[in-house]
Parts: C-alpha cells; structure tokens; sequence
C-alpha cells in the first residue's frame, strides 16, 4: 500500500489520511511529490486521474481525495474502528467531515497551511473570521458531549480528529484564541506522536513555496 503526497509543511490534505494511517501504525509506503514545481502535474498525472495529491495506491486500486482514502482505509484495514460504534455518531462525524471537506475558503486562503510559521496573528476578512466562530462552534459543540477531557472528538481517535489536524495547526500557527475546551483538545492533538513526526519532517523539507502561487 502506498500513499501519495505532497509537501508535509504545506499540505493539509495530505497531512489527514497521512495521520490516520500513522496513528494506527498501518503498514504503508509513502512517496513525496513537491507541489506548484514545473513538472507536478505530470508526475502526479501518472498516479491519479484528477493529478491532486492525496492518493492511495492498493495493489490495483487507486483511491483520491482525503474523505475518500479515510473512508478506505477505515473499512479495508481498521474495522470501521475510526468510526463512533453509534450510529448518530457516525452520522454527526461524516457531517462535520464534510462541512470541513467542502467549506471554509476565506480560512484557506488567508491562513494556508505552514507548519514551519513563527506563531503570530495576522490580520483577517470577516469571511474568514466567520469560518473561524464556526469551526469554533463544531468544536465546542462536540467537546461538550465527551465523556472526559481525555478522550478525542467522537472517544477513540477517528476520521474527524484525522481530517480536524489541519485545522488545529492552523489555529496554533496563527495564534487564535480558543475557548478552553478547545484548547485543551488541540494541546492534545499537537502533541500526537503520529503529528509530532510529520512536523519533523516538515521542518527538515528544504522546498518552499510562495503563498501567492497557492
């Protein structure tokens, strides 16, 4: 099995199915494409039909787009353990899931992802301001209902808590202020083992790209 992916610093969809294959110590291999570089698109050609990253490569099946390669991943090899055993849970997860998989431009656009970025606020549009108090508001709406400040999203580890990452590194690089629970939830999920070493990898990457071309 392999994954396809682009730049650890900057690519947050690469980062999700990424990070719950590693925090389930799935057996993977794992093959870097630079991104915005002359010849991406052709190499990324070769692997998958929308020429994006991510991709997951099994044996003579390609899967693209993050929500995607979760859902696969979570069904062929974890035993739908990155889902919540209720079936309102599991409704609630994939409904998040999706408002982050589809929404939330202004956000995108005005705090890209950059895991090597000195912490610092920057100035934002009420656009992105509004994703921020919604996000906010997924997060806190979904904490409150946790059985302990231990546990993630849904309890155990899942696809929201893979596919919520960029976010919380976002939200960290950027400098914004959380409500407590919330804080307290992304203090955890920085600290990840599986999170911890994509960071170093991201810090050691010497390509960059400017945030204009993105």
């Amino acid at each position: 099995m392999q994954l396809i992916i682009g730049n650890k610093n900057y690519s947050s969809w690469s980062l999700r199915p990424w990070l719950l294959m590693q925090h389930f110590d799935l057996d993977f291999a794992e093959q870097q494409l630079w991104l915005y570089q002359q010849d991406t698109n052709e190499q990324l050609a070769v692997h998958c039909p929308n020429s994006k990253v991510p991709v997951l490569i099994d044996n003579d099946l390609r899967v693209w787009d993050s929500l995607s390669i979760c859902e696969y991943i979570n069904e062929r090899y974890l035993a739908n353990k990155a889902l919540p055993t209720a079936i309102n849970k599991r409704a609630e997860m994939r409904s998040i899931c999706a408002e982050m998989h589809s929404g939330f431009s202004a956000l995108r656009d005005e705090m890209p992802m950059n895991c090597r970025r000195e912490k610092s606020a920057i100035r934002l549009s009420a656009a992105a301001e509004k994703d921020i108090a919604r996000i906010i508001q997924i997060f806190s709406t979904v904490l409150e209902k946790k059985p302990t400040a231990e546990h993630f999203l849904f309890g155990e580890f899942s696809i929201a808590d893979a596919f919520f990452m960029p976010v919380v590194v976002r939200f960290s690089i950027y400098a914004i202020q959380l409500p407590k629970i919330v804080q307290q939830y992304h203090n955890k999920m920085l600290q990840l083992p599986a999170y911890q070493q994509w960071l170093r990898a991201a810090e050691q990457e010497l390509p960059t790209i400017d945030t204009a071309q993105r």
